[in-house]
């Protein structure tokens, strides 16, 4: 029995397959992913946002390949890229050929619009001839017409039932090594069509919200429908899908996972909203401290509160803790391991709280290159 089982997730049992280097599904963590929006023919312009996406922690990567040039161009692309790539296929199914021939780990096809069963047939075998695994990519906005006529919308058993049909022409070819994803922008009905699909099979589910708007708005949903689903044990890998750049993607997705307990990455920041009795301005100082100590990727907690209402209560949970001293007063009490280690001037907490994350985080890193 867990310590505390009301905070324990049982994630749902999927088979594992291979996305480059990158498991998916089993018991493997749960990938985090973003897309660039490069043009991708552009080989040096789409390295480099790759990199930036792939220092904000993105396991994978996907970029879109509409042209013959953009799939030329993924042979230089998978070489250098520092993560696995996934080729995003709509419409000309050859591209998915193409973008096998040039190293991408995974195509992404939308069984919508990608044409007749025999194009994702040779899709496939481009795969198991390059060694590649597949995403088949259901989206609420592009289901194929004979769905659409039969269900009069989309909904979820429709998202299901084209999922399962293009699941069965891959494994008609022996063909395993595939995820799926129902996404839609509708919050609803893309968690009903991820329940619906997750009693259905075995395969790993990729998650998202699609479409699902700017930074502030699309977060929330995300947070809403993804946190649904991965509280429910449902998800192997997940990509929020925001009007906002890439590596935004990939803060927000950890920070989801942070929140449930699914994965760690970088300094977790506990901190109040401010009132009256804050001892220093909270809002700006989190503001400085999150910009401050976005590079250190080691999992880690760090408390920011305001007075001493909940701030002893919340620095004895957390690895490092500042709690103000109350209104009016310059200093307030700084807490390493949940014990109260000294006062500390307001004007020198956020240089000194830096430092002492950054140290914390070489010794956790020390510590783990020691017991390996």
């Amino acid at each position: 029995m867990s310590v505390r089982p009301w905070r324990d997730i049982e994630r749902r049992k999927s088979r594992q397959i291979m996305v480059g280097n990158v498991p998916v599904g089993g018991d493997a963590p749960i990938a985090v992913q973003s897309m660039t929006n490069t043009d991708t023919a552009d080989a040096k312009a789409t390295l480099e946002q790759i990199e930036r996406i792939a220092e904000a922690g993105a396991d994978i990567v996907r970029v879109s390949c509409p042209t013959e040039d953009s799939t030329a161009a993924m042979k230089e692309i998978t070489k250098f890229s520092p993560v696995p790539i996934v080729a995003d296929i709509h419409f000309h199914y050859k591209r998915g050929i193409e973008a096998a021939m040039n190293g991408a780990a995974c195509l992404r096809i939308n069984p919508g619009n990608i044409g007749k069963a025999d194009r994702v047939k040779e899709v496939v075998q481009a795969a198991k001839d390059h060694g590649c695994s597949m995403r088949i990519g259901v989206n609420g906005g592009s289901l194929e017409k004979h769905l659409l006529e039969q269900y009069g919308e989309p909904c979820p058993e429709a998202m299901v039932e084209s999922a399962l049909f293009h699941a069965n022409i891959l494994e008609e070819h022996d063909f395993q090594e595939y995820k799926i994803s129902v996404k839609a922008s509708d919050v609803f009905l893309t968690v009903a069509a991820y329940h619906g699909l997750a009693e259905a099979t075995e395969a790993p589910l990729h998650l998202g919200i699609t479409e699902a708007g700017g930074l502030m708005s699309g977060t929330i949903k995300s947070s809403i429908g993804l946190g649904n689903l991965l509280w429910a044990g449902i998800g192997d890998t997940i990509r929020v899908s925001l009007s906002a750049e890439p590596e935004e993607e990939i803060k927000v997705g950890f920070d989801i996972l942070k929140s449930l307990g699914l994965r760690h990455r970088g300094v977790n920041v506990i901190s109040c909203p401010s009132c009256a009795r804050q001892g220093f301005d909270v809002i700006r100082t989190v503001e400085k401290l999150e910009k401050r100590l976005a590079h250190i990727s080691t999992p880690m907690s760090l408390s920011v509160i305001g007075c001493v209402v909940n701030g002893p209560g919340e620095a004895r949970e957390t690895d490092i803790g500042f709690t103000g001293g109350g209104t009016g007063k310059d200093a307030g009490m700084l807490y390493l391991g949940g014990v109260p280690a000294e006062k500390l001037k307001n004007d020198d907490m956020i240089d000194k709280l830096v430092q002492l994350c950054e140290a914390k985080a070489a010794e956790i890193e020390a510590a783990a290159a020691a017991a390996e």
